[in-house]
C-alpha cells in the first residue's frame, strides 16, 4: 500500500471547521507533503496525521505568531511564517518509516576464536615476572 494524500475536507474535519477554503487547504497540504518529503521518501503509509499536522498550523496560523497575557505582563512572539516541520514531525516520520531508534554493531570478525588470545604460548603462574616485560 503507498501514501495517500489527505484532502482538504480531512483537514477540515481535524480542524472542526465547518467550511474550508479548498484551494488553500489542497495547496497547503501539497507544500507538507513535499516538506515531509525532505526527511522520508517515501512516505510512510501512516503520515497522514502528521501532513495534516503541519497543514493545519499553517492553516489555522499562517504567521505563527503567539501571545501571551499573565496578569498586567504580555508577551508577544512571532516565528517564520508559513510551512515548517516541528522536530516532532521529523522524529514521528523518521520512526513511522523505521529508521528511528538504536541499533547496535558488533566490530568482532565472525572468524573470531572464542578463547582469550593473551598470554601468548606457555603461561606458567610460578615464574617470576618483571612488572611490565614478561616473565624473567
Amino acid at each position: 500500500m503507498t501514501f495517500t494524500t489527505p484532502t482538504a475536507e480531512q483537514l477540515g474535519l481535524l480542524l472542526a471547521l465547518d467550511t474550508i477554503d479548498g484551494n488553500r487547504a489542497d495547496m497547503l497540504i501539497e507544500q507538507a507533503v513535499n516538506l515531509a518529503l525532505s526527511v522520508v521518501r517515501p512516505l510512510p503509509d501512516e503520515a497522514t496525521p502528521v501532513i495534516l499536522a503541519i497543514a493545519g498550523r499553517a492553516y489555522t496560523n499562517p504567521t505563527s505568531a503567539s501571545y501571551q497575557t499573565v496578569g498586567p505582563m504580555s508577551v508577544q512572539t512571532t516565528q517564520p511564517g508559513g510551512l515548517y516541520l516541528s522536530k516532532s514531525d521529523k522524529v514521528t516520520l523518521k520512526s513511522m518509516a523505521g529508521r528511528g531508534g538504536a541499533f547496535t554493531v558488533d566490530p568482532t570478525p565472525a572468524t573470531a576464536d572464542p578463547w582469550a588470545s593473551y598470554p601468548i604460548g606457555d603461561f606458567d603462574p610460578l615464574l617470576e615476572w618483571e612488572p611490565g616485560w614478561g616473565p624473567v
